[in-house]
């Protein structure tokens, strides 16, 4: 029934200031408050910690903030964002190693300009990436995420599971049977997490061990507590749960995503920050319309707010 324990990892918020500044404060804060709540954390991932707008400075501190404050506490991995090449990634990952993560997330290849790659050429890619991240010695988990425009094949997959020795597989795809052969064909060798809520129960149920989580970056707590309840056996409380994040996942995205997210934390007092550009914030009346629902729904409470 898997290869690890269950587990949740949120996808961090990099949290700015108004004036787009890097709001270190705001991030040590924002971290130790998902360390408390027991969750994962991946950082300076490209959608929820708005990765490809930090520069190489801020990418590093972005880092070395995380992996002070979470070492040894929760488990800090970094995410990044979709390269060009793969010598792009294997720079970053060779940057995160240096700082300590405690793993990294290797994601699919995007060429860019509407294009996609050729299956060798992934194979390549993913290979020319894995040798050196493999000497290196830092842990890391294949992402097949539907952003890029294609789906990593299974059979490729297992091979890289294989030779590379790799601990997990993000897998962001809404097709259900691409997850059953997935889980089916390395989920007893690697953890598997599927992108986003939605699917969490159902990987629960065929074995994977558990879901990322961008909510969780408001709701940790909660979103912790849907593997937790699942593990425990306590069937009505994992439904419960759920229902609640999904419902939150809803909320949060239909009202603009991470941006959302950040306002209604600045409502309740706690460390959102702002969007960075292009991206902008959403309205007050739009926080204060979310953080009301929010109050509905008993998050407050289940958070300690």
């Amino acid at each position: 029934m898997g290869a690890g324990p269950k587990s949740t990892y949120v996808i961090s918020i990099t949290p700015f200031t108004a004036d787009g500044r890097l709001d270190e404060s705001g991030f040590r804060a924002h971290l130790r408050r998902l360390a408390a709540a027991g969750i994962g954390v991946y950082v300076g991932g490209g959608g929820s910690g708005e990765g490809y707008t930090l520069d190489g400075a801020e990418t590093r501190r972005v880092l070395e903030i995380a992996v002070e404050e979470l070492k040894g506490v929760v488990p800090v991995r970094s995410m990044g964002t979709e390269p060009r090449t793969a010598q792009e990634l294997v720079a970053y990952i060779r940057l995160a190693a240096s700082i300590g993560v405690d793993a990294t997330q290797v994601y699919s290849l995007d060429v860019g300009h509407g294009h996609q790659p050729t299956m060798a050429e992934i194979e390549t890619y993913f290979t020319d990436i894995l040798e050196p991240v493999t000497v290196m010695g830092v842990p890391a988990i294949l992402s097949t995420h539907q952003s890029v425009g294609y789906r990593i094949p299974i059979d490729m997959i297992a091979r890289l599971v294989e030779r590379f020795g790799l601990i997990g597989v993000n897998c962001s795809h809404g097709d259900p049977g691409y997850l059953v052969h997935l889980i089916d064909a390395v989920g007893d060798r690697a953890e598997i997490h599927v992108g986003g809520p939605i699917q969490g129960l159902s990987a629960l149920a065929l074995g994977a061990e558990g879901f990322l989580t961008s909510e969780g970056n408001l709701a940790p707590r909660l979103c912790a507590s849907v593997v937790d309840l699942f593990e425990k056996g306590d069937l009505p409380g994992t439904f419960d749960a759920f229902a609640t994040v999904v419902r939150l996942f809803d909320l949060l995205y239909g009202n603009g995503g991470i941006r959302a997210t950040k306002a209604v934390l600045n409502h309740y007092g706690l460390a959102g920050g702002y969007p960075r550009k292009p991206q902008l914030p959403v309205g007050d009346d739009v926080a204060t319309a979310i953080a009301a629902a929010i109050d509905a729904m008993g998050i407050p409470a289940i958070e300690g707010w």
